[in-house]
This record gives structure tokens, C-alpha cells and sequence, in this order.
């Protein structure tokens, strides 16, 4: 879906209760993990879902807020469990001018990152079910997400080993930034995802860029490939879910090691067609 075609009549009102940077003082990436609180209105959504942000104009056209989506980092009982908030994963992002160079401020995020707690933000939503969870504990997920792409997986790791308290099926997470220190949730401020590190069940793997100097992107494919035996195992056992997020180039590289792991590319995408009729494939990319 284009984001116009995106229903925004019902706008809901929220306050920032917290703002705090998850990437570490050095790195160059900002990133913020903020929670929204509900103060008279209940808004129910579950794991996976996205809202949509709407930060206030005017902007040209006559627009009076620019619209943007945002992954859902909490659990759906909100990360403190008492079911009137919902967390957000936003990177301060800029645009550069092909031809002039200069450099532009992201409206949305910029927006975001710049509030301060008691601001109200605007929301619409919840939007999408890409990333069902399985109704069977028994159930193996398969995650693979790259920067702001492992909110809905924070989301899902919350639910599972505390809500649920457990799950009998493997929980396997690759995951990666452009250097290990800007690895989100997984540093000295925030360490969601290590907590979990001792579960039986659940195991994550860490990809990141061989040329951060270069802004290349994680080695994903060669993550995944370094677990070979049992990423393919996992792609014939009919209990796997496999869920893919972050930017389009993070699909791609998943692609380029499952034809590897398939022996060609018509291989895996006979693989990747099974997955889907059943249900069992989900990916949210975006640009």
C-alpha cells in the first residue's frame, strides 16, 4: 500500500510520557525508543501492527500534517503491561539533495525525536497483520530485521517471554545494525533482547556492516549462511514462520543466502511460494 491510501480519518490523541536515545553517545545514528500513553481513550492493537504518525504542518500543498508509519515495539499490553501505551522504534533521518547536496530534515522523525514528554502526538491506526503471531507455542518463528526493522521482533520477544512465559517452538532472530555499538535495544541503555539470551528456545544472531566507514549495510546474508544447517532445516519444517523487516535492501540480502541454502533461485522461490500459500511468510519493507 501507497502511505495515501492509508485511512486517516480517526485520529487518536496521546501523550510522550518517555523520549530516550538507544544508540550510544558516539554513534552517529540517533535513534529514540519513545512511549505514547493513552489517557482517556482505550486503542487495542497486538504484535506487529504499525500506527501512523501525523506531524503537524502547515507543509507545502496546503498540507496540514505529514503522515508517516511507524512499527509498534511493545507487546499489546504496552511495555509496562498495563495496556495504555504502546512503544515506537524512530531514527532521526535526513534526505541529501542530488544536486545542491544540501541536507533536509525528515519531517516525521525529526518531529518525534524532538518532542519532549507531556508533548501530544497525533495517531491513526492500528494498521496491518503482516506479522501474526502463531497461535501454536509449538509453532518455530524465523526474524530477520535490520535497524528500526527489529521493532515488531521487540515486540513479539516481549510477548513471548513474558506474557506467554515461554515457547516450545525455536525463536531465531538475525538482526544487525552498521556497527555493533548502534545495535537498537541491545547496548548499556537497553538490553531488551539480551535479557532473553539464557531462554532455551530462543537464540539471536548479530550482523554488521564490513565497511561501516562505507555505510554499507549488515552482512545479513552472511549471518544467516553462518548458521546454514539449521536456517534450512527450519525452511522445511512446516511449524516455521518467517518474518522479514526493515529496508528493502535487508529482503534482498535474505533472498541472495536462501538461494544459496536452496542451490538456486527457482529452488528457493518454489520454497518461498509454499511458505506463503500457507500462511507462513510476512514481510514488511520499506524504502
Amino acid at each position: 500500500m501507497r502511505l495515501s491510501d492509508y485511512d486517516i480519518n480517526t485520529i487518536h490523541s496521546t501523550t510522550l510520557q518517555s523520549t530516550e536515545v538507544i544508540t550510544p553517545e558516539d554513534s552517529e545514528a540517533e535513534v529514540r525508543h519513545l512511549v505514547l500513553r493513552f489517557d482517556d481513550e482505550p486503542f487495542h492493537y497486538v504484535e506487529g501492527q504499525s500506527i501512523g504518525v501525523l506531524a503537524p504542518g502547515p507543509y507545502e500543498f496546503g498540507n496540514n500534517h505529514h503522515f508517516r508509519l511507524y512499527s509498534i515495539a511493545s507487546p499489546s499490553q504496552g511495555d509496562d503491561y498495563r495496556g495504555n501505551s504502546l512503544s515506537i522504534c524512530v531514527r532521526r533521518c535526513f534526505s541529501i539533495d542530488d544536486i545542491s547536496g544540501e541536507r533536509y530534515p525528515g519531517l516525521a522523525s525529526n518531529y518525534l525525536c524532538d518532542a519532549i514528554p507531556g508533548d501530544t502526538i497525533s495517531i491513526t491506526g492500528p494498521y496491518g497483520l503482516q506479522f501474526k503471531m502463531p497461535e501454536n507455542e509449538d509453532a518455530n518463528l524465523l526474524m530477520v530485521g535490520v535497524g528500526t526493522g527489529i521493532a515488531p521482533f521487540r515486540a513479539f520477544v516481549k510477548n513471548i517471554h513474558k506474557r506467554k512465559g515461554g515457547w516450545k517452538g525455536k525463536v531465531r532472530l538475525f538482526f544487525g545494525a552498521r556497527s555493533g555499538v548502534e545495535t537498537l535495544y541491545l547496548n548499556q541503555l537497553r538490553s531488551d533482547l539480551a535479557l532473553y539470551y539464557d531462554k532455551a528456545s530462543f537464540q539471536a544472531f548479530e550482523a554488521v556492516s564490513p565497511k561501516p566507514q562505507n555505510n554499507e549495510p549488515p552482512d545479513l546474508h552472511r549471518c544467516i549462511l553462518d548458521n546454514a544447517v539449521e536456517s534450512w532445516q527450519l525452511m522445511q519444517d512446516p511449524k516455521t514462520y518467517v518474518y522479514i523487516a526493515g529496508l528493502v535492501e535487508v529482503g534482498r540480502r535474505f533472498e541472495l543466502a536462501m538461494e544459496i541454502l536452496a542451490g538456486g533461485k527457482e529452488e528457493w522461490q518454489d520454497t518461498k511460494a509454499s511458505l506463503i500459500a500457507s500462511g507462513r511468510y510476512a514481510e514488511l519493507l520499506y524504502e
